[in-house]
């Protein structure tokens, strides 16, 4: 499968209340969606869109509260009501059965979305895990995530991603699109969207979801990610009932589909490809 598309062939759209990015494809079925993270949004997975092969019908949804999709009822929401939101997304799409794909805190969304409903799935992706804190409702938030929300409050979203995106990227130095792109993107979350991932992340606890996943799964991150580090990504690779492979990504951070969206291609390739064999 020759790993090449055309940008220029994604299209916006809006359905139930969610915005997303659609590549559509030349095989009908085949079809990948993609999860982004708390600082993130669809536009997060163009790099991607550009790689894979031009036989998927590739979805980027932006989550609940981003990219102007209608945030979440609840103030403080766990990852099973981001799941709610995408099973609704799911089906005004008519998507019957997908690859999943999370980064970072999409992790979280997709593991609790496959876990509770498995045949929607066929295969899944999780990059650059966040495990989540497991914190209870109504418990404090841990001091990493509450840190978040009051900078986030105290700095207004551009200055906040103007202190924060470097570290998303290894060499930000030598990949300065990433990193501008790393860094826009984070400059204009909602912050009521934002906070509310935030208090998702706090709830979420991504190595008790993982032994609901019944479905190969592999695991991926960067060898130079200081947001969700390697050790992390293992942690949740051996928590795994299928395990697909357990991949280190080398000259890459966190921002994983951004700074080397050719090696994610090729695993989503081989993982659909062995997932159907």
């Amino acid at each position: 499968m020759t790993l090449t598309a055309n940008i220029s062939d994604v299209v916006t759209g809006r359905e139930a209340g969610i915005g997303y990015l659609r590549r559509p494809g030349t095989k009908r079925g085949k079809s990948i969606m993609l999860l982004h993270g708390i600082g993130s949004n669809a536009g997060s997975f163009e790099p991607l869109f550009d790689a894979l092969p031009d036989a998927f019908d590739v979805i980027a949804w932006n989550a609940p509260g981003y990219g102007g999709s209608r945030s979440l009822v609840t103030a403080s929401p766990q990852p099973n009501d981001y799941a709610d939101a995408l099973l609704t997304f799911f089906d005004v799409l008519d998507l019957e059965c997908v690859t999943l794909l999370g980064h970072s805190l999409g992790c979280l969304f997709a593991a609790s979305f496959a876990a509770r409903h498995p045949k929607r799935v066929s295969a899944l992706a999780l990059l650059s895990p966040a495990l989540g804190y497991g914190v209870k409702p109504g418990a404090t938030m841990p001091e990493t995530v509450q840190g978040r929300i009051d900078e986030l409050r105290a700095l207004g979203p551009r200055d906040f991603a103007a202190k924060r995106a470097a570290r998303l990227v290894y060499q930000p130095e030598v990949k300065p699109a990433v990193l501008t792109a790393v860094r826009e993107a984070m400059a204009a979350v909602d912050p009521v969207g934002y906070m509310q991932a935030a208090r998702a992340l706090g709830a979420g606890d991504l190595l008790a979801d993982a032994a609901g996943l019944s479905m190969n799964t592999l695991v991926a991150v960067g060898v130079h990610d200081v947001i969700t580090p390697p050790a992390n990504a293992r942690k949740l690779y051996d928590a795994l009932p299928r395990p697909a492979g357990f991949h280190e990504i080398p000259d890459a951070g966190h921002a994983l589909p951004q700074e080397n969206p050719a090696a994610v291609a090729r695993l989503l390739v081989n993982l659909i490809e062995a997932s159907d064999a």
